[in-house]
């Protein structure tokens, strides 16, 4: 960027002598201009007015050109071109996110699945300067998303994630096996894992305390999400009559998720309902800032002296015209 600035702002003083050598420029040709005394003055008229006898002045505003552009070479212009280099040191983090099918409970509006994905995306967006990756888990665990900077392609995975898409269960340990496999070899100051589940863990070849060495292992920070009311959840169910709804008992293993937190130097969340929900993603996002360095260069070059050179010129100008061609003018 581009811009214009003056070293020596307090030379600009000096242009308050323009208006005053322009007054006592015409007070002197005031004074200096005969009287003629006659009784007939209509032979005068024809004198009076003539284009030429304006070019007597030229000079004398060629001069005040050429003092105009001293005063501002002594101002010092210059041109300043600033550059800016941002420098960051992001984080990388794998959101892990039960699909399992009691996620279709709607203690959390819509329901737990769609409160969930929501929340995520809404997180994401946030974190511009993050790699980010997706990690689905029910009965099994997958990649649904390898840690990437395209976030664009991320949220539109994100919106296909659906509730039983995979084999039903809750493995809560092949889940964050899955997302610390994802986060083993990076190289970014910080590795975030954030696993959210409704359920207790019942299946997978990985136990959850397994996989919190792993994590602990690799530097994996984990910040567990538990998601449901606390008591009974309306669960949608469908018959030959449609959608019915029956209370199931909601059953979150807060003691399993505090210590896979606490292990790995994480925090354990409780979600009982959007708002809550959207408040602990808010709260993982101030905890885990991303570290951007901003450093400003800037480039001044003077630009006075095409400046002086043309106050020079002028001047030379004004003094050519008087002594040659205006010399014959009053």
């Amino acid at each position: 960027m581009k811009n214009i600035q003056f070293h020596n702002v307090e030379y600009f003083y000096l242009l308050i002598i323009i208006p005053l050598l322009i007054i006592l420029y015409f007070w002197i040709i005031q004074k200096q201009r005969p009287r003629i005394l006659h009784s007939a003055v209509s032979f005068i008229n024809s004198f009076r007015n003539t284009k030429i006898k304006y070019l007597q002045h030229i000079p004398f505003f060629l001069l005040l050109l050429s003092i105009i552009g001293v005063i501002i070479s002594l101002a010092r212009p210059q041109s300043s071109t600033t550059r800016k280099e941002i420098n960051t040191e992001g984080i990388d983090i794998v959101i892990a996110i039960d699909v399992s099918t009691s996620m279709l409970a709607e203690d959390v509006k819509p329901n737990r699945i769609e409160a969930a994905k929501e929340t995520a995306k809404e997180f994401i967006k946030k974190r511009t300067n993050d790699r980010i990756g997706l990690v689905v888990f029910s009965g099994e665990s997958y990649t649904q998303c390898p840690v990437t900077i395209d976030h664009s392609v991320l949220l539109n995975l994100i919106d296909k994630i659906k509730a039983g898409m995979i084999i039903d269960g809750t493995a809560i340990g092949m889940g964050l096996a899955t997302s610390v496999s994802r986060l083993k070899d990076s190289k970014a100051k910080s590795k975030v894992a954030i696993l959210l589940t409704d359920g207790i863990n019942n299946t997978g070849i990985i136990s959850p305390k397994t996989a919190t060495d792993i994590a602990r292992t690799f530097g994996v920070k984990v910040y567990t999400i538990g998601v449901g009311t606390k008591g009974m959840a309306p669960y949608p169910v469908k018959t030959p009559f449609g959608t019915q709804y029956q209370y199931v008992d909601v059953k979150i293993d807060d003691q399993l998720l505090t210590y896979i937190a606490q292990s790995t130097s994480g925090k354990y969340f409780r979600a009982t309902n959007r708002k809550s929900l959207e408040k602990i993603y808010s709260d993982i996002d101030n905890m885990e800032k991303t570290k951007i360095n901003v450093a400003y260069f800037t480039k001044k070059q003077d630009l006075y002296f095409p400046i002086l050179l043309s106050s020079i010129i002028l001047f030379s100008f004004s003094i050519l015209l008087r002594l040659t061609l205006l010399r014959r003018l009053p």
